[in-house]
């Protein structure tokens, strides 16, 4: 393998499918934008779940809101939880109830009407995903995916989602942290910029 090569073909496949998501996503992502504002306008608050990479990418977003992105910006928390996080949650629940409804538990105990859950997948066919999706919806919180490749068998559940236009996964991952970069920043702004 020629390493310097490989290099550079990486950071030119990473720019192109950046640039692509502007072609293919940005009507989603303002759609994401603006349903985020009505919740948290609306006092709910966002819950964020994925497997892996995808968990990190969660307790990541909700960082972001819950403390802040833009630090021109002094502004209260927004309320975001990353159920990914709680390691004994998910470990009695991997035990006693099964890993594929971990936080699809989560959602049943934390979840009101009106939130909006977020899942992060490269795959989309994570089965706790999709029955965190399913419990989500029963109790009247809005689903929104940040998926991959064709987005999976969770994109016809979910209420909408964006899709980064790649079959990569190194390049899926790159595009959904980016894209959720550009939403936290652009909601924060929307509820307490100038």
């Amino acid at each position: 393998m020629n390493k310097e090569k490989f290099i550079v073909d990486s950071l030119k496949e990473s720019s192109a499918t950046k640039l692509k998501i502007e072609q293919v996503c940005k009507e989603d992502i303002l759609s994401a934008v603006d349903l985020l504002v009505k919740s948290f306008r609306n006092g709910n608050k966002l819950l964020l779940c994925g497997n892996g990479g995808s968990a990190a990418d969660c307790q990541h977003i909700a960082a972001e809101l819950v403390i802040r992105l833009s630090h021109e910006l002094s502004r209260p928390a927004i309320p975001a939880i990353a159920i990914t996080t709680d390691t004994s949650n998910i470990t009695a629940g991997g035990n006693d109830i099964g890993f594929e409804n971990v936080f699809a538990r989560s959602i049943e105990g934390l979840g009101n009407k009106g939130d909006v859950l977020l899942v992060i997948s490269t795959s989309g066919n994570s089965v706790n995903l999709i029955k965190a999706v399913e419990m989500a919806k029963s109790k009247g919180i809005y689903t929104l995916g940040l998926l991959g490749g064709k987005g999976g068998k969770l994109k016809p559940l979910l209420d909408s989602s964006i899709i980064i236009p790649s079959s990569n996964v190194q390049r899926i991952q790159e595009g959904q942290i980016t894209v959720a970069h550009i939403i936290c920043e652009l909601v924060e702004n929307e509820l307490y910029g100038s």
